[in-house]
């Protein structure tokens, strides 16, 4: 079991706190525990103006304590104290049922992680309250890593998780929190110990979906532009085209994974605006799939995004692939010996530089809203902001996207002999989802529905069964 997210080798002693907050008086905090995390904990505390006392089994071998810190045995420490941090694996609790008498009445605060998420039947935390019943246990500062209490927190997280049944010991926990510059955070009574341990051990939790949804739209599309551009080739010519794999399929696959993945981030709040609109209300909980898919929007937003500054480089490199250059000579050459020329064409012209304008700028606002959606700038703006950069910025780079690709299209997508095996060119497949959502968002728009919708909105019920006392969904769109 991990007590810290990241193990240090070393304390050093002048290392750099957090934001620190002095306290106008000395309070005595005790440590069970002198590893890694204890060790941190302890100097940041003495760093903003706390009197600690460590507790150890063998309080003579422990050298790597700051100067400043008593170091005593379990028992005399847990005197000096009523907070007490227990810094100590889960499986070395057993020692703590000796001193009962000690701790009785005194707030124990757990630390600790475990290896595997529900590695127990119940919390650490609440296994300490059984363990040492007459405490008061609060859990805290499990998010926070060694490392971080070290360093400083500009590059961790400030967010403690806190939890704990007495109001009163959550309190002065929370207050200690504050001290040292970090962002206490109330989950509740003791019953959330286990959420708070088992969140250091996702990995990517808001991230999942999206990722394996990238992953999918990638791998269908690459295939489909193979089985168009290099197998149909092999199959009915001979032709080797295998060439197109490194930089011309990804080239097709990145704009249409991001433009696919952009119109998913507005198409939830299209299903649950004509979900409110059939039900009437905005009182009545969303289905548990629409509501995780409007938590995962930011995400599906920046990997979007990703995948449209991979479209931008890829492009790029276009002109000095060996296949572009040998196209060009070679079409220079046919033109010279046959002394013909390809007249100009003011269409065409118009057609490639409005793709080319309607990209550049669907990628700048690709970028705005990227930029925005980043917590340290979405804080300096109001909600009204961040809505009209979100939303009104977000459908108008969808419009140019989806233009963007329509232009690339032009008369090609009616064209029967843009049909390969019956399969049309990947980007009108692309166009399916960024068009129905534009649509439908057009059709929700029109003033005679947008104005039932916002009464909706506003707390008005078709049907007056659906009460207040229903108000326990997630309706924010």
């Amino acid at each position: 079991m991990s007590l810290a997210l990241s193990v240090m080798e070393k304390t050093s002693t002048d290392a750099s706190p957090l934001t620190m907050h002095s306290s106008e008086k000395q309070e005595t905090v005790c440590i069970f525990g002198t590893g890694d995390f204890g060790r941190s904990l302890g100097l940041k505390m003495l760093q903003c103006g706390y009197s600690i006392v460590f507790g150890s089994r063998t309080p003579g071998m422990s050298s790597l304590l700051p100067s400043d810190a008593e170091v005593m045995s379990y028992s005399d420490a847990a005197q000096k104290s009523d907070i007490i941090i227990i810094t100590i694996h889960r499986e070395h609790y057993d020692f703590l049922t000796e001193l009962t008498e000690v701790l009785k009445g005194k707030i124990l605060v757990d630390v600790s992680n475990n290896l595997k998420i529900n590695q127990y039947p119940e919390s650490n935390a609440e296994y300490l309250a059984q363990l040492v019943p007459g405490t008061h246990v609060v859990k805290a500062f499990n998010t926070i890593s060694a490392w971080a209490l070290q360093s400083g927190a500009l590059d961790a997280s400030r967010q403690v998780f806190i939890c704990g049944n007495d109001s009163k010991a959550k309190q002065r926990v929370m207050d200690v929190v504050r001290s040292l510059g970090l962002t206490p955070l109330d989950k509740g009574s003791l019953m959330a110990a286990n959420e708070i341990e088992n969140y250091p051990l996702q990995l990517f939790p808001m991230w999942r979906f999206p990722f394996y949804l990238s992953a999918v739209l990638c791998v269908f599309f690459f295939f489909y532009c193979v089985i168009r551009e290099v197998i149909y080739p092999y199959v009915y010519e001979k032709r080797d085209r295998t060439f197109r794999l490194p930089i011309s399929i990804p080239n097709r696959v990145f704009p249409i994974a991001a433009l696919t993945l952009l119109a998913l981030v507005y198409l939830p709040g299209v299903v649950a605006a004509i979900l409110q609109l059939y039900r009437g209300t905005k009182y009545r909980r969303f289905p548990d799939w629409l509501d995780h898919w409007m938590l995962c929007r930011k995400q599906l937003g920046l990997i979007a995004l990703g995948f449209a500054f991979l479209h931008v480089l890829y492009t790029l490199v276009i002109p000095i692939r060996y296949y572009v250059r040998w196209t060009s000579n070679n079409r220079t050459i046919t033109q010279v010996i046959t002394k013909k020329e390809n007249p100009f064409s003011t269409t065409n012209s118009w057609l490639s530089d409005s793709y080319i304008a309607l990209g550049m700028l669907g990628f700048f606002l690709f970028v705005v809203l990227g930029i925005t959606s980043l917590p340290s700038v979405s804080n300096m703006v109001n909600w009204r902001e961040f809505r009209f950069v979100q939303s009104k910025l977000g459908y108008l780079t969808l419009i140019l996207c989806t233009a963007h690709t329509l232009v690339y299209g032009g008369k090609r997508f009616l064209n029967p002999s843009n049909l390969v095996w019956y399969l049309p060119s990947a980007y009108v497949i692309a166009l399916i989802i960024p068009c129905t959502v534009l649509v439908i968002k057009f059709i929700l728009i029109l003033p005679c529905i947008d104005k039932t919708l916002m009464r909706i909105r506003q707390g008005w019920e078709r049907n007056p069964k659906y009460s207040e006392s229903s108000l326990n969904g997630k309706t924010d769109i």
